[in-house]
């Protein structure tokens, strides 16, 4: 792309490459360090920056992001747990522990490398050449039903009926201590953490993010099963509002809960996914069944699942 004014929105002073790749989402960071090495990122007075650089609310840049990407991206064959199958698009159950896309730290074994092996013939042509036909994603640790788009339409009715909030998301989740009461809902607003940039927090200059739930059983005083259905998409959502009331996730370090040997991952399950088929527009409803780690860390936790 040409050169492009950009401003600084943020609330506070941050390096240059972190404001840009919050900005820029579908581009690498590796990318963008490259631009600011390259001077194609540069104050609107023309002087040159560091990636490290603090750039100040307010401010105004000159850049150009159209510097190719280095990475190039090759098929592994990576099993892959189909529920539907189309020209157009894929549904699959992702399982805990595969990253959806490659990024900065990721080998070539995530969703992504396991599709083109799959589907060689390529994915949708549209969106970022990292991430081709991802309309969207689930955290490396979080299991569950994802689709993921093969066509260009496709691609398009999807991201519009996920911005539009259209999609239906239900989740099993696994939270620490006894709700008060069986069901509810949790509307507060969250952003990037003022401290932890890697993380996301209640703050009250964040995006609307609203979050139902209700209790399906619970062990003892020490956890209880959810079921939960996500009104918005924000990062890591879920774990942020149940952090926030003090009912983080079992498994997740990152927002609360204490180590245990009973969870070796966030206890995070992507149970149903629903959306309009973007040719038919019919209404689908995809779901799965809680994984075999996640059953067996209930049951050691005291869960009777047969009932």
């Amino acid at each position: 792309m040409a050169e492009v004014f950009f401003s600084c929105e943020e609330n506070s002073p941050d390096r240059v490459d972190k404001i840009l790749a919050r900005a820029f989402p579908h581009k690498s960071r590796a990318l963008i360090q490259r631009a600011i090495e390259s001077n194609m990122v540069k104050r609107k007075n023309g002087t040159k920056l560091e990636p490290k650089t603090k750039i100040f609310p307010g401010e105004e840049l000159v850049l150009d992001l159209s510097i190719e990407e280095k990475r190039s991206l090759s098929p592994k064959n990576i099993p892959l747990q189909i529920i539907f199958e189309d020209e157009d698009l894929v549904v699959l159950n992702k399982p805990s522990g595969m990253v959806v896309h490659p990024g900065d730290g990721t080998e070539d074994d995530t969703l992504i490398h396991a599709m083109l092996y799959k589907y060689p013939d390529g994915l949708c042509p549209v969106g970022s050449p990292e991430r081709p036909g991802i309309v969207h994603r689930l955290d490396k640790e979080t299991s569950g039903v994802m689709v993921v788009a093969r066509s260009e339409r496709a691609y398009h009715s999807l991201v519009k009926q996920f911005a539009d909030r259209k999609t239906e998301k239900t989740y099993y989740v696994l939270v620490t201590g006894v709700m008060k009461e069986n069901e509810g809902e949790i509307d507060y607003p969250i952003g990037r953490h003022p401290k932890i940039r890697v993380k996301m927090a209640v703050v009250d200059h964040g995006k609307p993010a609203q979050t139902r739930w209700e209790v399906l059983s619970t062990s003892g005083n020490n956890f209880s099963l959810l079921k939960v259905k996500i009104l918005t998409g924000r990062t890591h959502q879920i774990r942020v509002h149940f952090s926030y009331l003090g009912h983080p996730l079992a498994g997740d370090l990152t927002y609360g809960a204490k180590k245990s040997e009973s969870f070796q991952r966030v206890m995070l399950h992507a149970k149903t996914l629903g959306f309009y088929h973007p040719v038919t527009n019919e209404k689908k409803i995809f779901e799965t069944k809680l994984p075999e780690d996640f059953r067996n860390s209930l049951m050691q936790i005291g869960f009777n699942l047969s009932k």
